[in-house]
């Protein structure tokens, strides 16, 4: 089994002005798109908060009123004002509801047009980058990047502007009806409250943040080894991973106890700051009562807006770091859609017309690396309707031609073109819609087998899905199945072997019915038997259509119309097959080569 890629690094720390501003602009479009909802939203949480601060001083006047002789309290205390505090009680719980149930389809359409928009951006993203990503950690950004978006939401929305708001309107009425200590004090208590959380929150946030890149690599472990099960076994590595996971975990361990310490240390010292101001502002408003400059409705308000200006401060720190926290899950969600496509369409692409097809490899050079180069001067072309055969030893390039073609890469020299356009001026939807592969590692989808043939061309009715099953031979296996071909193929198609793997990669190929077809050792892990029978299919699949076969085994493209000898990146050879054995050249040591290995076969055999 052949052990996933994963070699980059995980998503380092990033420049803090990228989790503050840029961020959250790049995250309000989204919520702006609704914003009738928005609007309407924020005059609600307004309002809310303009009868949560209307019921202390309706209390107050209760409490005054109720402070002189029963006989006079009936008198004083009018049925409206009982009312009128039950109605804003009410009223703030309606305000409170109507934002949470306008805002809903805000939040959660911001989440699914983010995380669609990831998707779609990934699946946008060469090869390159999918073959050096890592899935547990990408996975793990997705997930935690979406959740962010909610809660970040949520925190700002629903905690701190309403927390604003309310401050604002509580510090308007103690400047208003009462002496400028008052305001003072609640003033120096929220501006040293909110210093101290957010320089302690700052420090945390380098804990918490290493606490995700560890998890994000725990994960990375985990994952790897899990989609590697059969090589764990084979080489009896349970142990082995184990310690590799248990050592990631005892970094994560211990990044979370000093997160967890770094909290408490946050926690008593806001406790502190809160514990001493209301101290100092109840004996403030105690001595006005007993000078006669404040009644006990006065205290009482004074109580009741320190507890509605404090109960929310209790958690700012907890809402500060999760909203920094969320800031950064969701700016490494962002930064998924910053990466750079390298493959993209040009502003004046075109669609490639339907049709027979010629294929023109115009002096090719290419190399993944700079300092190895994997194609030199490749020149060669397929007529419209011709099988053009590329041989040679492993690592001579020929799958990287099949990767040109269909562009997963750009080539860094020369050109290559169908019907006379250059691929760069072609839409890689048509493109890849004209292009059929049968790859030599087939990967299927973890479904049924009618789901795996039919991806070739979803639309296609089910009798065209077990016609191509047909070609591929596969029809008889998957009939002998329990379940048909609702048979599930497992992770990555494990429960089905090599061979039956690859007939169901040609069956989706027949599928596509497409006018160039990619054979990239495409019947590489079948027997010998079920070989020949459906290279007798490709052959009959081949004809009226552009074919490029990639093979290692010579005797799969001895009727190809012409054939190419690759070693080193560059075409040594080309001709019919039985041109090249008379060169006596590299295809003739090649074939020669095979013909004992297959005589010392059927001989062992």
């Amino acid at each position: 089994m052949r052990r996933a890629r994963s070699n980059i690094a995980l998503p380092g720390p990033l420049p803090r002005e990228r989790h503050d501003w840029q961020t959250v602009r790049q995250l309000l479009p989204y919520l702006w798109a609704w914003k009738g909802r928005v609007i309407f939203a924020l005059a609600c949480l307004i309002g809310a908060k303009l009868t949560n601060v209307a019921v202390p001083l309706v209390f107050k006047d209760l409490i005054d009123a109720l402070s002189v002789p029963p006989k006079q309290a009936l008198l004083l205390v009018p049925l409206g004002l009982l009312a009128a505090y039950g109605v804003l009680r009410f009223s703030t719980s309606i305000f409170t509801e109507l934002r949470e149930i306008v805002f809903a389809r805000v939040t959660q359409r911001a989440v699914r047009a983010i995380a669609l928009k990831v998707f779609e951006h990934l699946h946008e993203l060469s090869l390159r980058f999918h073959l050096e990503r890592q899935t547990g950690g990408l996975t793990r950004d997705i997930e935690r990047g979406t959740h962010a978006i909610s809660s970040l939401i949520n925190y700002s929305i629903y905690s701190i502007l309403p927390t604003l708001i309310e401050v604002a309107l509580v510090m308007g009425i103690l400047i208003s009806r009462y002496p400028g200590r008052f305001a003072m004090i609640a003033a120096s208590t929220l501006t040293v409250y909110v210093l101290f959380t957010i320089s302690v929150s700052n420090w945390r946030t380098a804990l918490r943040r290493e606490v995700n890149e560890l998890d994000s690599a725990a994960n990375v472990r985990a994952i790897d080894s899990l989609i590697n099960y059969e090589t764990v076994k084979y080489f009896n590595n349970e142990n082995w991973e184990k310690n590799r996971y248990d050592q990631q975990l005892v970094k994560w361990e211990s990044a979370q106890v000093k997160s967890q310490i770094s909290l408490s240390y946050l926690n008593l010292g806001q406790a502190a700051i809160i514990a001493s101001a209301v101290s100092l502002m109840m004996w403030q408003a105690a001595e006005g009562v007993a000078g006669g400059s404040m009644t006990v409705g006065d205290i009482v308000l004074v109580n009741a807006f320190l507890i509605q200006l404090y109960m929310p401060l209790n958690f700012l720190g907890v809402l500060y770091r999760e909203i920094r926290q969320s800031l950064t899950d969701i700016e490494r969600l962002f930064r998924l859609l910053d990466e750079h496509r390298e493959i993209q369409d040009a502003p004046d692409a075109r669609p490639l017309e339907r049709g027979p097809c010629t294929v023109r490899f115009e002096h090719v050079g290419f190399h993944y690396e700079s300092r190895r180069q994997i194609l030199s001067d490749v020149d060669f072309e397929i007529p419209a309707g011709n099988t053009l055969a590329v041989v040679g030893h492993s690592g001579s390039g020929k799958s990287t031609l099949a990767r040109l073609l269909f562009r997963f890469y750009d080539v860094q020299q020369g050109c290559i073109r169908i019907n006379g356009h250059p691929l760069k001026q072609l839409t890689q939807a048509s493109l890849r819609a004209a292009i059929g592969i049968v790859p030599q590692d087939t990967v299927l989808f973890n479904d049924t087998i009618f789901y795996n043939i039919q991806y070739g061309r979803p639309t296609a009715t089910r009798g065209e899905v077990i016609a191509a099953a047909h070609s591929a031979h596969l029809h008889g296996f998957i009939e002998r199945l329990p379940d048909g071909y609702d048979t599930r193929v497992g992770e990555r198609g494990l429960k089905l072997s090599g061979g039956e793997k690859q007939r169901v990669a040609i069956a989706r190929a027949l599928l596509k019915n497409p006018p160039i077809l990619i054979f990239d050792e495409a019947t590489s892990a079948l027997d010998s038997k079920t070989e020949k029978a459906i290279q007798a299919e490709l052959e009959a699949a081949a004809v009226g259509r552009t074919t490029l076969v990639i093979a290692h085994r010579l005797s799969t493209v001895m009727n190809a119309d012409r054939i190419l000898v690759l070693d080193g990146g560059h075409v040594v050879e080309q001709g019919r097959h039985r041109d090249l054995l008379e060169r006596n050249g590299a295809y003739a040591q090649m074939w020669a080569l095979q013909q004992q290995e297959a005589e010392v076969e059927s001989i062992t055999a």
